[in-house]
């Protein structure tokens, strides 16, 4: 089994009057399939209200399933007894690191996490220094989290997480508060803990340019997985992306606008040495 599996998972949301009676039912994920194997780099792709933070939200156990089944790690999500082991499990990052970071010092944020699960004190800062070194923040481990940028904040909330020691981490639009080397910093980060340590990745975004290195990409609209596969083969299909509202990578779109005029460009260019080999190609 992977470490994620959902199965018709369904959620909704009751909205309720000042009376407490129904004032309608809206469903935020309808009969999703997921299945992310150990190890892997996953992205979940989609506009706003499409329902990818309320899937990030059930993977953590934040929420609970109205239908279908969750496994995050061969537990079952429902399961009171399952609810600390899966946060263990899968760490969660979210938008704004502000709501994440709680100590006035950088060291003693990291810790604050293993601390409170009862590791003891001298494993704690062995798993500070590894946690700051593993997103590249260690020499402002005795700095004040206020002093830091949007990007380096986020970076220590996400050793705050792998101090915890997680099999995945969940990182939910990590980077819609950031500026361009912010957002570097943290894709970084997330792609270093992947490679280097295994840890699985799920990121969901809105930012097509951050998909383009990940191993699987699931796209969302209106509670649906309407679309999956490998970036490139996602990035293909540029209509069927433009119809859920999406965008595409600059460079993929400047290609597909070339192949359209009618030069010999492939399918699905992820990046601009792609772009400029295959013109090359067709000018050598």
């Amino acid at each position: 089994m992977g470490i994620i599996k959902a199965k018709q998972l369904v959620h909704e949301y009751i909205r309720r009057d000042e009376e407490g009676n129904v004032e309608s039912i809206q469903t935020a994920l309808d009969h999703i399939d997921l299945d992310v194997q150990p190890g892997q780099f996953i992205a979940i792709l989609g506009h706003n209200g499409s329902g990818k933070s309320t899937l990030a939200k059930h993977i953590n156990a934040l929420l609970a399933p109205t239908e279908g089944s969750l496994w995050v790690d061969g537990k079952d999500v429902t399961q009171e007894e399952n609810i600390l082991p899966v946060r263990k499990t899968a760490g969660m990052v979210f938008q704004n690191p502000d709501n994440q970071i709680i100590a006035s010092v950088v060291e003693e944020d990291v810790g604050f996490g293993p601390e409170n699960i009862g590791v003891p004190t001298d494993e704690i800062w062995q798993r500070v220094e590894e946690s700051l070194k593993s997103v590249g923040m260690l020499q402002y481990r005795h700095h004040s989290p206020n002093k830091l940028s949007g990007g380096q904040k986020q970076r220590v909330a996400i050793a705050g997480v792998m101090a915890m020691e997680p099999k995945c981490i969940v990182l939910d639009e990590p980077t819609a508060m950031l500026d361009p080397n912010g957002r570097k910093e943290v894709l970084h980060a997330a792609h270093e803990l992947n490679q280097k340590k295994g840890v699985t990745i799920l990121l969901i975004t809105h930012y097509m340019e951050e998909v383009v290195d990940a191993d699987y990409v699931y796209v969302m609209d209106k509670g649906h997985v309407v679309m999956q596969g490998t970036p490139r083969e996602i990035f293909s299909q540029v209509g069927t992306l433009k119809e859920h509202g999406l965008d595409v990578p600059q460079i993929t779109l400047l290609a597909d606008l070339l192949r359209q005029s009618g030069l010999d460009i492939p399918l699905g260019v992820l990046t601009r040495e792609e772009l400029v080999d295959a013109i090359m190609k067709i000018a050598g």
